[in-house]
């Protein structure tokens, strides 16, 4: 019997029963799966528009959020923070100052969310790109509209960009600090944290909500990666009736796409090749593919050594890299993404010295693709990606070919990049440390 013909064969009842009744780790899955969020419920964590309403809220002191000017100062003095662009505050001007009467409009003159505070002379001009990205032009043509709304008042303002994104998105536009979702996760974790008596109940469980949102979304959520350990080791206890689940259900267009490439019988770290290039695979869901490329893994040796802070991160190296789809809001066309990234190393020095043999190696190459966002390597960071020019669209998400192809293009665009990191890991298995 090949193994075609046994995959064909269902379950037995005990076998089904053993998946499906008083199952523990299926309920706890399940009740990770079902738990409360209104902001999932409602279908808005995909929703750029949202987003920026909730940090428009959050950025007006005279909401009734209780934070004062304190989530404001915050977030303009994370972004500004070493930063140095003329004619604009930094981000000790930030913190010195009163921005009480900071006024925040949203949606006016097509900008996503402005700032301005006429006490101090300053307006800025947040682009939020949670999904979408950067047009060409796009970025100045804002600070033209702020001159056309305010006319002579524009003049005497020191006028700067923000410019916040999810996937670590360099602006085109120098005038525009960057910030990403990650820090406004954490900003937010230390307002619930250290300012919980300005907070009224209601506010904190909401902000409790949008924090679990964020950090799924940016990879910063412990109990999604206990949750996927639990999942891989319900799949490895009940293969047959999993298998048999998916092989008679129905399954997503990037899914297709990635069993053309990757056996589904491929377990963790185990190899799969795509046009000559081997990786290690970390998981493959119904949006993203996860893995090491071998040199990767190669780099921190063969030998299975544990990495304080990533035990439960991805596939528990101090790296990782993943594909994954982004549907555009027409629902027909996305893009494809690849992404690499550092993890929450608890070692700070070696993840700073990995950080920059990383953007070194980078420097090396004929085209230099691998850039971190300033500040990666301080002290705290917890995930910093690196890769540049990572997108590829897709014309349709529905066609399993055209996915399958865009998947094989971007790992060979990156296969210089993926190499020459590998060459630099070997002087870190030092910080390795075998499980007893």
């Amino acid at each position: 019997m090949n193994l075609a013909d046994a995959a064909a064969i269902p379950p037995t009842t005990e076998e089904l029963e053993a998946l499906f009744v008083n199952n523990p780790a299926l309920s706890r899955i399940e009740g990770y799966l079902a738990r409360f969020n209104p902001i999932r419920v409602m279908r808005m964590e995909r929703m750029e528009i949202r987003h920026s309403a909730i940090l428009a809220w959050l950025l007006d002191p005279t909401e009734s959020h209780g934070l004062d000017d304190k989530f404001l100062k915050a977030f303009l003095g994370q972004a500004l923070r070493g930063q140095s662009v003329p004619d604009t505050p930094t981000a000790l001007d930030i913190v010195r100052a009163d921005l009480r009467d900071t006024t925040i409009r949203r949606e006016w003159q097509h900008i996503d969310i402005f700032i301005h505070s006429a006490r101090n002379g300053w307006g800025f001009v947040v682009e939020n790109k949670y999904d979408s990205r950067q047009h060409e032009g796009q970025l100045a043509k804002y600070f033209d509209r702020v001159q056309a709304g305010l006319g002579a008042e524009a003049d005497q303002l020191k006028l700067g960009g923000i410019f916040l994104t999810l996937h670590d998105e360099e602006a085109a536009d120098p005038r525009y600090a960057p910030i990403n979702y990650e820090a406004i996760c954490q900003l937010l974790s230390h307002f619930v944290r250290n300012e919980a008596s300005r907070l009224t109940l209601e506010v904190r469980t909401f902000l409790q909500h949008y924090i679990e949102i964020l950090e799924e979304e940016v990879g910063m959520s412990a109990e999604r990666s206990e949750i996927e350990k639990l999942a891989k080791q319900l799949y490895r206890d009940h293969k047959k009736v999993l298998d048999f689940i998916m092989d008679h259900g129905s399954g997503s267009d990037f899914g297709i796409a990635a069993e053309e490439l990757i056996s589904p019988e491929l377990g963790y770290l185990e190899v799969f090749e795509i046009d000559g290039q081997k990786f290690r695979l970390n998981k493959v869901d119904h949006n993203s593919i996860s893995f090491l490329p071998e040199a990767w893994y190669n780099g921190f040796s063969k030998k299975q050594f544990y990495w304080r802070g990533c035990e439960n991160w991805w596939a528990q190296y101090p790296l990782i890299s993943w594909i994954q789809l982004w549907p555009n809001a027409d629902g027909t066309s996305g893009q494809l993404a690849i992404y690499a990234e550092v993890g929450p190393l608890s070692e700070y020095e070696f993840r700073r010295d990995l950080i920059h043999a990383i953007q070194g190696a980078g420097e090396g190459l004929d085209k230099n693709r691998i850039k971190f966002q300033r500040m990666a390597d301080q002290e705290g960071k917890r995930f910093s990606k690196f890769l540049k020019e990572n997108f590829h669209e897709v014309k349709d998400i529905q066609d399993a070919e055209e996915i399958a192809a865009v998947i094989k293009k971007l790992l060979k665009r990156f296969q210089p990049e993926f190499e020459a990191v590998g060459a630099v890991l070997a002087g870190f298995r030092k910080y390795g440390y075998v499980q007893e």
